[in-house]
Parts: structure tokens; sequence; C-alpha cells
């Protein structure tokens, strides 16, 4: 395959990054059963060999199963990847419950797991997974600090944080990465996060931009208990077949475009901003394929009216997350 991506460099840092990355952790659980190593690591593979160099990854994911993943895929190719985990969320045994903890001493405690696991002397970005809203955010991100003066990580990132939180975690050192839900169906980021990021040169990460398989031409709607969409309000009864017929009218742009409706979905979010770098996710090789793909669709000014003029006339049903997951969320 031809690389057909462009890359763009990580806010605040001398970091060069592929403009689409690998969300990588359905790769080890939550939409249904995990797949198999081999196969996980010839996903990564094929990845690198399509120019996506930026790899998303977190402690929480398969409780450490996803770091050890990507640390067996990128044996004796650490220099091509850029490595981005995550801490903060503590899981309750295996269960979908946590709670979050961004004291100093986890920082600590979880940078130096998260090192074991991925095999690695550094972590290229490292984000607060969720907000502790019991710590600090300056104490945390102060650790983390400490963390870039020994080299341990080379850029600190903060995830579905309030502005306010962004600009008090800036303040304490320059943050490189955001990282948000954003997609055509969840707009919350374009209230203030965006332009916050643009203001202060850090990028805007956007994870699920293909919102979970909703903005694509697969059936996602389900009843698998591995699979957390199951659960999720926007999968529910009404609110699913809602949100089906949204995207049926945006599919009829991807069929004028020739292109897929997740194509058309993340050529959207990159249009929004050069800034913004989607993470979509994918345990199929052809998926990984028609996703770096998206990177040559090229979205004319008509076209973002004609899609914003269908988004802004529809109301996407029901909460993105269950109660429990919107825990440090937003604050």
């Amino acid at each position: 395959m031809v690389n057909t991506i462009s890359t763009v460099a990580l806010g605040n840092s001398s970091i060069t990054l592929s403009r689409q990355g690998l969300g990588c952790m359905g790769l080890s659980e939550f939409y249904g059963e995990p797949v198999q190593k081999a196969e996980g690591i010839r996903l990564i593979h094929h990845a690198l060999d399509l120019g996506v160099t930026f790899f998303d990854t977190a402690d929480m994911y398969g409780n450490g199963h996803n770091e050890q993943l990507l640390a067996s895929a990128l044996k004796g190719k650490r220099e091509q990847a850029t490595i981005a985990t995550k801490f903060g969320i503590v899981r309750e045994g295996a269960n979908y419950a946590r709670k979050i903890n961004g004291s100093p001493e986890y920082v600590r405690k979880a940078c130096h797991e998260s090192l074991r696991r991925l095999e690695t002397d550094y972590i290229d970005l490292y984000y607060i997974h969720r907000i502790d809203a019991d710590t600090p955010i300056e104490d945390t991100v102060g650790e983390m600090a400490r963390l870039v003066d020994e080299g341990k990580i080379r850029a600190i990132g903060i995830c579905e944080a309030s502005a306010q939180t962004i600009q008090r975690a800036h303040q304490e050192h320059p943050l490189s990465a955001v990282q948000s839900e954003y997609s055509m169906f969840t707009r919350d980021p374009e209230q203030d996060i965006l332009q916050i990021t643009r203001d202060f040169n850090i990028t805007f990460v956007a994870y699920s931009p293909i919102c979970r398989g909703l903005l694509s031409s697969s059936t996602v709607k389900n009843n698998d208990p591995k699979d957390v969409r199951a659960f999720f309000p926007r999968f529910q009864s009404d609110a699913y077949d809602n949100n089906q017929q949204i995207a049926h009218e945006l599919s009829k742009i991807a069929e004028d475009k020739h292109c897929s409706l997740a194509q058309l979905s993340l050529a959207w979010v990159m249009a929004q901003g050069r800034h913004i770098v989607p993470i979509p996710g994918t345990t199929k090789i052809k998926n990984l394929e028609s996703n770096t793909a998206a990177n040559q669709l090229v979205l004319t000014e008509t076209d973002l009216l004609h899609i914003n003029k269908i988004l802004d006339s529809s109301i996407v049903s029901g909460a993105r997350y269950t109660v429990e997951g919107m825990k440090g969320v937003n604050i």
C-alpha cells in the first residue's frame, strides 16, 4: 500500500505525528472479543506501512494488555512510532466501574508501570485520562512536568477537560495535546475547546471520530455483553433509530463523493482544523486501509455547508456515555 498520510507537528514540542493516528483500545476489549495477539501485531505493522505512526493506548485498556500488545508490535520499530498512553482511570477489578486518580504519587507510579509494559525508556505523549476533581490539576501536571525533566515522557496531554482546566494546566506546563471525543455526532469541543487549542498551539486529538461506528455503514447495534456500546444511550432503541436516520442522510453525501460514510466522517473532522488529529480505532485491516484513504478525500466548501445543514437541523439522541463513563469529564 502507498503511504498517503501527511504529518503534523505535535503542539509545543519537537515531535512529528502522522495526521491520522490509530486508537488501539478495541484490540484489547470493549468492542467484543479482543483480537488474537498475532492479528493485533499484524494490524499495527500494517498501520506503520500505511504511514500511521501515532498510536494511542492507555493503562486501563485491557488492564495493561493493550500497552503490552503495542510493545510486542513495536519491537525493533520503536523509533518509527509515536506512543501516547494515559493514566488516571482506576478500574475496580475487570468491571467498567472506575475511580479517577490524578495525585502526584499515582502519576509517577502509573508512568513507571506503563514504561515497563511498553518496554520503552520514554513515552512520547502522556495524558491524564480523566480529571480528578479531588486533586488540583496543577499538582497533577506539576508531577508530569518532573517526568518530562527526567526524560521519562516527552510531552504532556490532558483528556476530556473543561476550558478552565486546560488553561490552568497549560500555565503549569505547556500542553502538547488535548484529547476529547469529536465527530459529526459529538460537537461539544466546538463550544470553546477547539479555539483554546488553536490559541495555545495545542494539538487536538479527536477520539471516536466515527462515533463508535454510528457514522459508518456497519450495523453496530447488538446485545453482546462484551461490547460496551450495547449499554450506551446512543445505541438504545428509539435513540439508535433516530441517529441512524441522521447517518442515512449523511451517507447520501458520501455516495455523491464516492466514499464511505466513515471516510466522510474522518475527512469532516480533519477539515475543522489543521491542528486536529483523529485516532479512529479498528480491528480489521480493510477498515484501517479505508480510514487512511480518507486523508485523500477533499471536502469542498459546498460539501461542508451541505453537511452542516444536515447536522444543524438534526438532534443526535442519547448521551455518549453512561453516568459511570462520564466520571472526570468536563471538569
